[in-house]
């Protein structure tokens, strides 16, 4: 059975008598609500339900006035035919007052529902859309005509209202599928708000001039136009521009109120509001001030266009100071990591809300978002605007009255199953209707120095197994506090180990000593690789991790065969803490360690501790050839150009015959960090990837023979002092 996770109701997260007594006197105020850490996004003063979306806790309005439609579900209501032939505020100015008096109300209920949003029965359910979804269903015009209900762009429309209501953000960075809707409900978001803005721009960018223009034109104008009259300001220039819409008269001015008092023209005049788009790049609206800004495709900038440099600069349109005044409604699907995709995904990376500075900001100032394809599959969503994820059991019908027979996760399946021979095809696929942001980064296999292929194999083997129980999360630790005792394993979720495999009791802390030196006991079972670091702290604070990797090899002793069976990447808060988890871990199974000695501080503290022969050398040298340096410490450099190219051709060797599909089994390699890292591995710029390092450098020291100098054999001719005679002819002869 699928279990939905993009969000959940939190029935206690205020208290009933705080709620209660809150509601009571409408004390609920609109923002970030501080003591119960959630966003309240009801007008009303009073709240109902608190949902969970994406980590970002919202607090929906009290459920009230609950209307109820005729079909169960959400309808259009009906514009009064007398009321549609009204195209201005003018042209109502000349209606008799009892024409008037007769459409107060529905004017105003119309401005209500926009305001704080509306309630309604969904299928037995009462169901609650913003203010935003409400203009979005009811006054939008798309290419289809009136947009359907879908549950997915409720919850899109309920985190967009958490994102603006709240003040220390920026806007949301949204990923999303292919078809999902977005140009669209970001169009109308763009509308709806300029139509009650004074003095304020709007802007629109996406991957190029000529896309963000055809959302203008397209999307834009088309839902301007629909809009009723008393939603609409006095327009400027043409009906359907192609580069600016001008907005001359407020919306927010047109109140039953303003209708009775307002006679003159001159009254509504100034409110120069304008929408437009730019031309992509990465100084767009630099220098301007914007209300909103609407990012499409962001994940499709190509060079020499970069978003991370576009938000940088932009950023900057949407604050006055430290006081946020714009916010910016991005949203994308991603291009191969290559192609844009790479800069889309940091910018994803750093929205994510529960990482904050002490501002309360995320790192972007953005807001992540992303909703699975099953959420969203055109074909796939019922008559109620739900989404089919199981095969119905039942007759199931669409919201246009066809058939839905199959649910969107077998549909899915199908895709992927039929597409397994064709990697490129289906990392194309993964990316344009990802169900994970794993997959909405797919990268091309062409672009990788390893077999992507099987890297992904790999991957999808291990989310769809959900690892089994195959790793456990730990930390290691000397019984009783007490160092070079013995070491024991805890399970534990905060661990920053990740193990597959651990040995039996007999084989663990097999420290051999040999006088008074300690050696490896378990050296012929498998050995470990580690890339260290030597700084405990950064500038920047974003130094590189420290990793650590353990690899089984062939042996007669109770443990798998040619297995990654330990991760480790984390970067403790001192060095030193680093330094003993790899000790500890060495002695626990009693393997060595190749350690590359660029930074040497894990090195010599193995030697300051006695474990100086747990420390491999290099093994592309005899000892004789080692520097002083590496006698003293061991460990070998990532300097040489053979020894990287070495490093990277095992990683591939191993790749090849020991990952993704294995005839009729999969690999055991169920370390999905070590897998991305291989995925994304650049021999040019090997810094970056740490999990590659450290793998690569246990793979070398489990074959460390196969790196062993070979000895050039000169052969030189020896007399041995006896004649040679040739024998042609009858007479033998000397040869001189």
């Amino acid at each position: 059975m699928y279990e939905q996770n993009l969000y959940k109701i939190l029935p206690d997260h205020v208290k009933p008598k705080i709620l209660k007594r809150m509601n009571r006197y409408n004390k609920w105020e609109y923002g970030y609500n501080e003591d119960h850490d959630m966003i309240v996004i009801s007008k009303t003063g009073q709240i109902g339900e608190v949902y969970e979306i994406q980590n970002l806790k919202i607090a929906l309005p009290k459920a009230e006035d609950i209307h109820k439609f005729k079909e169960n579900r959400w309808t259009p209501f009906n514009y009064p035919k007398e009321l549609k032939r009204i195209k201005t505020v003018f042209d109502w100015r000349e209606y008799p007052e009892d024409f008037k008096e007769k459409h107060y109300d529905y004017i105003d209920n119309e401005f209500k529902r926009r305001e704080e949003g509306f309630w309604y029965i969904n299928k037995d359910i009462p169901t609650y859309i913003t203010g935003t979804h409400y203009m979005y269903l009811q006054w939008s015009k798309i290419d289809v005509g009136q947009p359907d209900f879908r549950e997915a762009n409720r919850i899109f429309f309920i985190f967009w209202a958490a994102v603006y209501a709240d003040a220390r953000c920026y806007g949301m960075c949204y990923l999303k599928n292919r078809r999902s809707g977005f140009s669209f409900m970001a169009s109308g978001e763009c509308v709806n708000m300029a139509t009650i803005s004074t003095d304020a721009r709007f802007g629109i960018l996406s991957k190029s001039g000529a896309d963000a223009k055809k959302m203008f034109t397209d999307k834009v104008v088309p839902i301007s136009v629909n809009y009723p009259f008393f939603f609409k300001p006095i327009q400027d220039g043409m009906d359907r521009p192609k580069t600016e819409l001008a907005y001359r008269v407020p919306a927010s001015k047109f109140t039953r109120r303003s209708i009775v008092s307002t006679d003159k023209t001159e009254d509504l005049a100034g409110l120069d509001t304008t929408i437009d788009w730019k031309n992509t790049g990465d100084n767009a609206y630099d220098g301007e001030k914007l209300k909103l800004l609407v990012h499409d495709e962001s994940g499709k900038w190509e060079r020499p266009n970069n978003i991370l440099n576009n938000w940088r600069v932009t950023k900057t349109t949407l604050r006055l100071g430290s006081r946020i005044i714009g916010k910016c409604m991005m949203g994308s699907t991603s291009n191969a990591l290559d192609k844009g995709g790479r800069n889309f995904k940091k910018l994803y990376d750093d929205s994510n809300v529960n990482k904050r500075n002490a501002n309360g900001q995320t790192r972007s100032g953005l807001y992540s978002l992303f909703i699975p394809m099953e959420w969203n599959y055109e074909g796939y969503i019922d008559a109620y605007g739900f989404p089919v994820f199981e095969t119905p059991t039942k007759k199931t019908y669409g919201p246009h009255g066809g058939i839905i027979k199959i649910g969107v996760i077998e549909y899915w399946d199908n895709e992927v199953e039929g597409l397994k021979e064709d990697q490129d095809g289906l990392n194309e696929f993964y990316r344009q209707f990802p169900r994970t942001t794993k997959h909405a980064f797919r990268d091309e296999s062409k672009m990788s120095l390893f077999n992507l292929t099987k890297i992904y194999q790999q991957i999808d083997y291990n989310e769809e197994a959900k690892y089994s129980g195959l790793v456990t999360t730990g930390s290691f630790q000397w019984e009783g506090g007490i160092k070079d005792t013995s070491v024991i394993f805890m399970p534990n979720s905060n661990g920053r180990f990740k193990v597959s495999w651990v040995p039996p009791i007999n084989l663990q802390n097999t420290v051999v000593k040999k006088n008074g030196l300690k050696y490896p006991g378990n050296e012929h079972i498998g050995a470990f690789g580690c890339d260290s670091y030597d700084i405990s702290g950064t500038v920047d604070g974003k130094g590189s991790n420290g990793s650590l990797h353990g690899l089984t090899k062939f042996s007669m002793e109770d443990a798998p065969y040619n297995s990654f069976f330990l991760e480790y990447i984390a970067r403790p808060q001192t060095a030193e803490i680093f330094f003993e988890d790899v000790l500890m871990a060495c002695h626990f199974y009693g393997m060595p360690i190749l350690i590359e000695n660029n930074k040497p501080r894990l090195l010599y503290h193995f030697r300051r501790r006695g474990y100086r022969h747990f420390c491999m050398n290099r093994p592309d040298k005899i000892y004789n050839k080692l520097s002083i340096t590496e006698r003293e410490i061991g460990g070998i450099p990532n300097s040489s150009e053979d020894i990287k190219q070495a490093h990277a051709a095992a990683i591939e060797t191993y790749i090849e015959n020991y990952v993704g599909h294995l005839g009729d089994t999969h690999g055991d390699m169920y370390f999905q960090r070590t897998l991305e890292d291989w995925a994304a591995f650049d021999i040019n710029n090997r810094t970056k990837h740490d999990a590659s390092i450290s793998s690569g450098l246990a793979l070398m020291a489990c074959n460390k023979n196969k790196y062993r100098p070979v000895n050039e054999i000169i052969r030189e001719k020896v007399s041995l002092g006896f004649s040679s005679y040739d024998n042609k002819g009858h007479i033998s002869k000397i040869i001189k």
